[in-house]
């Protein structure tokens, strides 16, 4: 192994901000709604403090690196993954803190794209005399929070869509049988996907027919801290224009919040929901359906959701997509074949070659027996989106 004290001055930047990048990964499961962020301190070449940001009105990833410091920041370089804050939130200003310690130099991997910050850290460390070196690693940096970033950028969450098929891009037997068409592998990938979101989004489709919890389950999760992750349930959000939801639902029996959308209102069954203990919310009709963008501007903006995951049926899932509502796709693969009768991927009524929807394929893994696409689908025109008469008339 290279040691950091053969390198350029260049390269150690680049080796102790890769360190702080993983640091911030330990926080991947729990830090919603704010940003993964490391920070590793450095004073003659030697590390004297790290830390990252685990839960939200915690300690952010620099104080956390300053307490392990101690004296020893004064005169170090701190290596943060994301602009330290000015402002204060639930914690105190990072920039101040860095400051006191007696920081000298400050090498940050990307500009906050919070409006809050917005370069307001690194010209109030400047106006300090604390030197300031940027885009360090920002790429990989970047990669932390796709959906923090969108949702600071685009008043959106970044939706990713999780969808399970055969070879023959079958999601489940005609029946809506669909259990289970990929093996405990996959499963635990899925669990993983749900934890690291802020909410997941399905139809009423899939509750009517499946009884779906959607919950983050400790059993399947397959992770060392899989206790301290569930303690944050993503929050559960069904698409149902006109609240169709049964009372007795396993959703509405777990941990964490279920909010309902709707469009159609119908107060006995709103009170009965409520009573349930579900939480509903009335938004705009689209097609005679929950507007899908309005459910995504609300979960941004009233619910700070960076990411959101989409398990639905292919109704619903071909909605999203033909809207360019789905930024990536995660489809598992099963070394099966459904056969012709069975339901497909997606609904999407498609008739010529050039409406056909391409996709930036970024992975193909092995998982388990089975396999694991990550894609990103190129947007495509909103003519294509389902006119269905409902949210989810199947499920998957």
């Amino acid at each position: 192994m290279v040691s950091p004290l053969t390198m350029q001055a260049s390269e150690r930047d680049d080796y102790y901000m890769l360190r702080a990048i993983r640091l911030a990964r330990q926080g991947l499961y729990t830090t919603s709604p704010n940003p993964r962020v490391g920070c590793v301190l450095v004073r003659d070449d030697e590390v004297v403090g790290e830390g990252f940001h685990r839960f939200a009105g915690e300690g952010h990833a620099e104080v956390n690196a300053l307490a392990v410091a101690g004296e020893q920041a004064k005169g170090a370089t701190a290596y943060v993954t994301l602009e330290p804050c000015s402002h204060t939130g639930r914690t105190g200003p990072c920039c101040e803190a860095l400051v006191k310690a007696g920081v000298v130099r400050v090498v940050v991997a990307m500009q906050d794209p919070n409006p809050a910050v917005d370069g307001g850290g690194t010209h109030f460390l400047r106006a300090h005399n604390i030197a300031v070196v940027c885009g360090v690693q920002e790429a990989t940096a970047r990669a932390l929070n796709p959906g923090f970033i969108k949702r600071m950028t685009s008043g959106l969450p970044l939706v990713t869509a999780k969808l399970a098929m055969s070879v023959d891009g079958r999601t489940a037997m005609q029946s809506g049988e669909s259990q289970w068409i990929t093996g405990p592998a996959a499963r635990s990938q899925v669990q993983r996907l749900r934890a690291r979101s802020c909410a997941i989004v399905t139809g009423v489709g899939s509750i009517l027919h499946d009884d779906s919890s959607l919950t983050v389950r400790v059993s399947e999760l397959s992770l060392d801290d899989a206790e301290q992750i569930c303690r944050r349930q993503p929050l559960r959000v069904i698409m149902d224009s006109g609240l169709r939801t049964p009372v007795t639902a396993k959703i509405l029996q777990q941990p964490g919040r279920t909010v309902i959308a709707y469009c159609r209102d119908d107060q006995e069954r709103r009170a009965a929901l409520v009573a349930a203990g579900a939480e509903l919310i009335q938004l705009p009709c689209r097609d005679d359906r929950v507007d899908g963008r309005a459910l995504l501007r609300w979960l941004a903006s009233e619910q700070q959701c960076n990411e959101v995951l989409l398990e639905a049926g292919s109704q619903l899932a071909g909605n999203w997509l033909g809207q360019g509502l789905i930024d990536e796709l995660q489809l598992f693969m099963a070394a099966k074949l459904l056969g012709s009768k069975a339901r497909p991927l997606f609904s999407l009524p498609l008739d010529t070659m050039k409406e056909q929807v391409a996709l930036d394929i970024s992975d193909i893994r092995a998982v388990g027996n089975d396999w694991l696409i990550s894609a990103k689908p190129q947007i495509i025109d909103e003519q294509c989106a389902v006119k269905a008469p409902s949210d989810e008339a199947e499920s998957h």
